[in-house]
């Protein structure tokens, strides 16, 4: 009589350590994609105002420069760098397309008041009729 030995299996390992590396990359990468804020390019201390209206109160398509203390215009989203004489041709332009455009100034407390003008009197030459400008709300003093 032949007898087989039976050959025992070994039951499969699992490695544990790489399964804790692999989730642990896993768990910093979701940590990481998360968490961005979206901060503005440009930061402005807008002058208070009492009559200040909240974002989004105007529904009409806006065109947005913005002027920081350094006197520098910024022309749209983007906030691109531009020259008062290029912001009147690209005011122009988008009148062309829009006549019934807004622009709104969007400029620092301490920017030059002349910046201001200047931006103004584009818009006027690119005919545009409506002009806002960014303020905050004052702060209320609770007695």
């Amino acid at each position: 009589m032949h007898f087989y030995v039976r050959k025992r299996r070994t039951t499969p390992a699992v490695i544990i350590v790489a399964l804790i590396d692999v989730l642990i990359v896993l768990v910093i990468f979701l940590l990481v994609t998360t968490t961005f804020k979206q901060q503005p390019s440009l930061r402005l201390t807008l002058p208070e105002s009492s009559q200040a209206q909240k974002a989004g109160a105007n529904d009409k398509e806006t065109l947005e420069v913005s002027i920081g203390k350094d006197g520098l215009l910024r022309f749209g989203s983007k906030a691109d760098v531009v020259l008062v004489e290029q912001l009147a041709s690209k005011l122009r332009d988008a009148v062309a397309k829009n006549p019934g455009v807004t622009l709104a100034i969007n400029a620092d407390e301490n920017a030059p008041w002349g910046k201001v003008v200047k931006v103004r009197d584009a818009a006027t030459e690119a005919k545009i009729k409506t002009l806002i400008a960014y303020t905050k709300e004052t702060a209320t003093v609770k007695p």
